[in-house]
């Protein structure tokens, strides 16, 4: 048996530079590898570039609020590479383009970015960067492949620590000894978190969530078998006539996905406040839309800002649509459910595996919401991860349904209308609607006929859209929002089976 076997391969852009990665599966090695092909760099190129980094200290200084601005990235990045190049060529005028590429990327990463993490952060096959101390190496979660080490390590526990800081300065933390942990986000979007020795007392650790850099949409999640299009048709029409939504699910399970991708159904005419820890929704740009996001206190504990401030804020801002991360605790899920018993529309997410253990989950401490009103709550979508096969579905679509079982006892029961078939990977419809349909009616006049005309209608333009390779977020909220506008041209493109262009004229 050979040594090794290469599983897969491809190749990472990364700034100037293309890398070489490869997935091996190596003999005695109980976890496959992610192997990153990275190019030797002799002792007098290295000094040779220490010489170049002290050169540009004064181009990074120049452009340093631009390092935080994501909208100006971008730019400053062209423009430092620019720089490098020039200096490279005329330190190394012989060089081959290729070369001098890859120069320039070692350049960017090390003074613009988290080095060799520069790299990783580049694949789009990746959802996790781990690393767990200087000595290991660092881990990666790949979409296909799961958990694999690495062969790159952060060295010393300073450069990690280092790292850390350059996370947490570029949007105004700190991480030390005195506060050794992080939160905190990349430019790029991602989520970053931090531990410093001896709070992890096998060195110091930097753990990255990536997300896609391309939001997921509707049509994504369909073909690939996350949903399917009549259960989103179903929740695009609870979302046009503005009922509640709660989005559970495990760690990882996607619940933040499937609530960004609803995020199109919302009319533009509405004006939209979206609360979270760390950025991560996107939605279309034409949309009525003010992100708020969280933030913690100084050193000196104060300029602290909760999600339940930004909640009871969001309430004098009139919004029509309120989006929340998550609720944890008892005072956001009050002020949310109020909200709810308010008129305005919420959707929001929480850690729960199925319907019954969301409403668990809700009842008790720490959140402890009263039963009664859970009536509020009209949807519940719960989402699954099979960590087997590293797949997400939605496992089951349910209603809230409130009763009465004598006068000093309320309980809040579950009708499963769509449920995940493990043995077929089908999304079935399960039971017929026992609230939707009335709560439909009471808010748009229409009977039960019409409502299942209108989902139906629904169903066949996001079929559409699948088949037509409509995925931008823009693109998608677009259809959606000539559906509200002119419904019957966008239902004859449709029907007419014509391009998306059409849509548009």
């Amino acid at each position: 048996m050979a040594m090794e076997k290469v599983i897969e391969s491809y190749k990472v852009q990364s700034d100037k530079e293309e890398v070489e990665v490869n997935i091996l599966e190596k003999r005695h090695q109980f976890v496959s590898e992610y192997n990153v092909n990275i190019p030797e760099i002799g002792v007098g190129t290295q000094a040779m570039l220490l010489e170049l980094k002290n050169s540009l200290i004064s181009v990074k200084g120049a452009m340093s609020e631009k390092i935080s601005d994501p909208d100006q990235i971008d730019e400053m990045k062209k423009h430092f590479a620019g720089e490098a190049e020039k200096l490279i060529k005329a330190r190394m005028p012989k060089a081959e383009p290729k070369t001098v590429n890859g120069l320039t990327a070692v350049l960017m990463h090390d003074m613009l970015g988290l080095g060799k993490i520069e790299i990783m952060l580049s694949d789009p096959n990746l959802e996790e960067i781990v690393v767990n101390a200087a000595h290991q190496p660092v881990w990666v979660y790949h979409k296909k492949h799961g958990w694999l080490r690495s062969n790159i390590y952060i060295e010393p526990e300073e450069q990690i620590e280092n790292y850390a800081n350059i996370i947490a300065r570029r949007i105004g933390k700190q991480i030390t000894t005195l506060n050794p942990l992080l939160d905190a986000h990349l430019v790029t979007g991602d989520r970053a978190n931090a531990t410093l020795y001896p709070i992890s007392s096998n060195g110091n650790t930097i753990t990255i969530r990536m997300f896609r850099r391309e939001p997921w949409t509707v049509p994504d999640l369909i073909e690939n078998n996350t949903v399917n299009a009549e259960l989103m048709a179903t929740i695009w029409e609870a979302i046009q006539y503005e009922l509640n939504i709660i989005f559970s699910g495990g760690t990882a399970s996607g619940k933040t996905t499937i609530l960004g991708i609803c995020l199109p159904f919302i009319p533009p005419n509405h004006r939209m406040i979206s609360i979270e820890d760390t950025r991560e929704l996107k939605a279309p740009e034409f949309l009525h839309w003010v992100p708020l996001t969280t933030r913690e206190p100084n050193p000196e504990g104060k300029g602290g800002i909760s999600m339940l401030d930004l909640l009871v804020n969001s309430l004098r801002m009139r919004p029509d649509r309120i989006i929340v991360g998550e609720i944890r605790r008892q005072q956001e899920a009050e002020v949310l459910f109020e909200a709810m018993h308010t008129g305005h529309s919420v959707y929001t997410t929480v850690h729960a595996n199925t319907a019954q253990e969301t409403i668990r989950r809700l009842v008790n401490p720490p959140i402890s919401v009263p039963l009664t009103m859970l009536d509020a709550v009209h949807l519940n979508v719960v989402m699954f991860r099979n960590r087997k096969i590293g797949s997400r579905r939605v496992l089951h679509v349910a209603e809230f349904i409130p009763e009465k079982r004598g006068a000093a006892e309320d309980v809040v029961k579950t009708n499963l209308i769509f449920r995940w078939s493990p043995a077929k990977d089908q999304i079935r419809r399960q039971n017929e609607s026992i609230r939707l349909f009335d709560e439909l009616g009471l808010h748009t006049g229409m009977n039960a006929a019409e409502i299942k005309r209108e989902i139906l209608e629904k169903q066949k333009v996001l079929e559409w859209m699948v088949d037509k390779k409509v995925r931008d977020v823009n693109s998608v909220g677009r259809v959606v929002a000539e559906y509200y506008n002119d419904p019957d041209m966008v239902v004859d493109v449709v029907r007419k089976n014509q391009d998306f262009k059409k849509i548009t004229e």
